[in-house]
C-alpha cells in the first residue's frame, strides 16, 4: 500500500543484508513514520511480544522471519532439531491468541526437521518464511477481490451513493503483508470507484483504529471517521452503517471468530438492526481443531496499565498520560469471541461462506479430516 505515495510493505529483509529483517514500527504512528531493524530471534520476540506489529498475518510471517534469523544466528556448523524446537516455543510464546504464529512457526520447524548443515537451513528457513508472505499477501489480495462484491451490491442497491462501512481495530495492510483482511475489499472498491466512508473505532486501549486504521484508510484517500468504540450502535439505529467488516485472530471451522475486544458488541448491535456482519480473514487464521464456539482458545491478558495510561502528542512530543490511578484494579482482556449465529458471512481466499462448518469446509474440503 501507499505511504506518501510510495509502496511499502509491512515487513521486509533487507536487500543489501539479508541478515536484517526490518518492519514499520507501528508503536509511533501515525505521528512518525519509523523503519525498525531486527537482528535476531530474540529481537523478534520482542517485536511481537510489545506490538511494534500486530494483524495475525502480520505475525504469523514475522513468526516465520524470527526462526530464519534464530537459524542464521546459530554459532554451529550444523542445526539440531532441538535447537529448532526450542526457538519454535519460544518465538511462539510471543503471543498466545493469534493462530497464525503457531501456524507459521510450525511450517518452518517442520520444514528444518532432522540435523543439517547450517547453510541449507538457513536457505531452507529464508525460503519457507518468504513463501509464507507470498501466500499471505496473495490471500489478503483474493480477500478483496471477493468481498468487493458485497460493497459493490449495497452500492447498487443504494443508486451509487456512498456505502458506510464500520471496522473495529486494524485488519487494514498494516496487519498484514500488503491490502489488509477486512480493509482489502474497502480499497477495492475504492480503486474500483464506489464511493466507501468508512467509520473507524476508535479500539481502546491501544487505539489501533484511531492510530493505525485511520491513518492508513487516509495515506490511500479513503473517506473514513473516527469514532468512540461505543458509538456504533447508535450510528446503526440512525441507519447510518450498511455492513460491518471486521478481521480476526483465530477463527474456529464452525464460524466463530475470536477478534479484537468488543467485536462481539458490534455484532450484537449489527444483528439487532438487521445490518450484515462480516469477517474477512485468510485460512491460516482457521485453527482447524477449534471446537464449536471457539471456547477453549486461550484470551491473552495484556497489562492493565495499558488501560490506565494514554498516549499522544502534547506539544509537539508524543507522551504517556495517566487516566487511571495506579492503584486502581484494572483487568486487560485482548479479544473476545463472536458466536457464528451473528455473523453474517466469512470472506476468505477462496470465496465466501456462510459461518457454518458445512460451508466453510466446503470452500476446504482438504481441511475436513472426518466427512460425514
Amino acid at each position: 500500500m501507499k505511504v506518501k505515495g510510495n509502496h511499502f510493505e509491512t515487513i521486509w529483509i533487507n536487500e543489501e543484508n539479508s541478515g536484517l529483517v526490518q518492519i514499520i514500527d507501528q508503536r509511533h504512528l501515525p505521528f512518525a513514520f519509523r523503519i525498525e531493524d531486527i537482528k535476531t530471534a530474540e529481537d523478534m520476540f520482542i517485536a511481537i511480544r510489545d506490538m511494534h506489529l500486530r494483524g495475525a498475518p502480520l505475525i504469523g510471517a514475522a513468526g516465520a522471519l524470527g526462526m530464519y534469523l534464530a537459524v542464521l544466528d546459530h554459532p554451529g556448523k550444523s542445526i539440531s532439531e532441538g535447537y529448532i524446537t526450542e526457538k519454535a516455543n519460544f518465538i511462539k510464546s510471543s503471543r498466545p491468541t493469534a493462530v497464525n504464529l503457531s501456524w507459521a512457526v510450525d511450517r518452518v520447524a517442520e520444514d528444518l526437521k532432522g540435523l543439517r548443515p547450517k547453510e541449507e537451513a538457513v536457505e531452507l528457513a529464508k525460503r519457507m518464511a518468504m513463501q509464507i508472505m507470498d501466500e499471505e499477501r496473495e490471500n489478503c489480495l483474493k480477500i478483496g477481490q471477493y468481498g468487493v462484491k458485497l460493497v459493490e451490491e449495497l452500492s447498487n442497491r443504494k443508486n451509487n451513493d456512498t456505502v458506510n462501512i464500520l471496522t473495529h481495530c486494524n485488519a487494514g495492510w498494516l496487519a498484514c503483508i500488503d491490502y489488509g483482511t477486512a480493509t482489502a475489499p474497502i480499497y477495492r472498491a475504492h480503486d474500483q470507484g464506489i464511493k466507501v466512508h468508512v467509520w473507524v473505532d476508535e479500539t481502546r486501549p491501544r487505539n489501533q483504529g484511531a492510530r493505525l486504521t485511520a491513518w492508513e484508510l487516509s495515506q490511500h484517500g479513503v473517506p473514513c471517521t473516527v469514532i468512540a468504540d461505543n458509538t456504533g450502535g447508535h450510528l446503526m439505529q440512525k441507519g447510518l452503517v450498511d455492513m460491518v467488516i471486521v478481521g480476526s485472530d483465530r477463527a474456529s471451522p464452525y464460524g466463530d471468530i475470536v477478534n479484537k475486544i468488543g467485536t462481539y458488541l458490534k455484532a450484537l448491535a449489527a444483528r439487532d438492526n438487521h445490518i450484515p456482519f462480516y469477517a474477512a480473514l485468510p485460512s491460516s487464521t482457521i485453527d482447524w481443531q477449534l471446537g464449536e464456539g471457539a471456547l477453549e482458545t486461550p484470551i491473552e491478558e495484556r497489562d492493565a496499565n495499558e488501560l490506565r495510561m494514554v498516549e499522544g502528542m502534547i506539544n509537539g512530543k508524543v507522551s504517556e498520560v495517566e487516566i487511571i490511578p495506579r492503584d486502581m484494579p484494572a483487568v486487560n482482556f485482548g479479544f473476545d469471541i463472536t458466536p457464528a449465529r451473528l455473523i453474517s458471512g466469512i470472506i476468505t481466499e477462496r470465496g465466501i461462506s456462510l459461518a457454518n462448518k458445512k460451508s466453510i469446509f466446503t470452500l476446504f474440503p482438504e481441511k475436513n479430516l472426518n466427512p460425514d
